[in-house]
């Protein structure tokens, strides 16, 4: 569907921090697998247990943890230690069930605390997760775990500054297809655990006409949406992208469901809004950044998209500290 996905459960996040009420600290016994549904307090995470635990298997082997050298070489195979992931910078987390999973492939026997579930904020010290097992299970996990969680916390992080900028708008922070490739759907994740709502997944999910597909139509643009009326699946909206006032009432005409108005001056943003006058939705896009996605927003737009939450945001410092 050409609608924004708001995918998952879990509490909703408020609209200025995306912060959420989280439930109490959970155990996961060796006895058990973690939780990946939605329940109070956490997100539904996006994999199903198979397609979690193949991921993680697949980054372990990457990482030839299962043939840690090092580690073998240097810690008794019964030696048992204790630690916990902590932040080293203040921001929201994601990716906790992936390090959940990567400790347990490594040491099934391992138990873990979560004290920040997914979508949860943390300040400078904040403890995450508190591991108890094996030390050379602990050990070897412990890269392929903050390479999962470290990055998508970046995601989730910089979304929630976006939220935080909009807040008292109508304005919804949206997501693009700028993601790295294999990791979309963690991404999209990562950037609802922020606060933020899921633009279409993938091009087989929804109509957006760009550019370069005018310019196949010879700008044509009410040709464009009716092409794509024809095609569409039923109850699919359609989107086109507009860079002059005159493409925007051409898409109006063509009664386009979502107007993309791509890389407009604040003036001309606020003149198109008025022109469409709710009879479709309104996205911005183009050179979207915090310190100007404010003033965008007050234009009157109802999506702001910005590739800059996938493709480019700083990694949140974590670390796995051992007693």
């Amino acid at each position: 569907m050409a609608e924004m996905q708001q995918q998952g459960g879990g509490s909703s996040p408020d609209r200025r921090t995306g912060e959420r009420r989280l439930s109490r600290p959970r155990t996961i016994t060796p006895s058990e697998l973690p939780a990946l549904g939605a329940d109070e307090g956490r997100l539904a995470f996006p994999l199903h247990q198979e397609q979690l635990s193949a991921i993680v298997r697949q980054a372990l082997d990457e990482d030839g943890a299962f043939h840690d050298i090092t580690t073998v070489a240097t810690v008794v195979s019964t030696r048992r230690s204790r630690g916990m992931i902590v932040s080293r910078g203040r921001g929201v987390v994601s990716g906790v069930p992936l390090a959940l999973e990567a400790f347990r492939l490594l040491n099934p026997k391992v138990t873990m605390r979560v004290d920040v579930e997914d979508g949860g904020h943390v300040d400078v010290g904040s403890p995450i997760v508190f591991l108890s097992g094996n030390a050379r299970g602990l050990l070897s996990a412990e890269r392929v775990a903050l390479n999962f969680m470290q990055p998508l916390s970046g995601v989730a992080t910089l979304t929630s500054k976006f939220v935080e900028a909009v807040h008292g708008t109508r304005a919804k922070i949206v997501d693009t297809r700028k993601t790295t490739p294999g990791w979309r759907v963690l991404e999209k994740y990562a950037v609802r655990c922020g606060g933020g709502v899921n633009h279409r997944m993938d091009l087989a999910s929804s109509v957006l006409i760009k550019d370069n597909h005018l310019a196949a139509l010879d700008g044509n643009v009410q040709l464009a949406v009716q092409r794509a009326r024809e095609v569409a699946p039923p109850g699919a909206r359609v989107e086109i992208e507009c860079e002059t006032r005159e493409q925007v009432a051409a898409a109006l005409e063509a009664r386009a469901d979502i107007i993309l108005l791509d890389n407009m001056s604040l003036p001309l943003l606020a003149e198109c809004v008025r022109l469409v006058d709710h009879q479709a939705i309104v996205e911005a896009s183009g050179r979207v950044r915090l310190e100007n996605v404010r003033a965008i927003a007050e234009t009157g737009v109802d999506w702001i998209s910005a590739g800059s939450l996938t493709h480019s945001p700083p990694a949140l410092d974590l670390a796995l500290d051992f007693d």
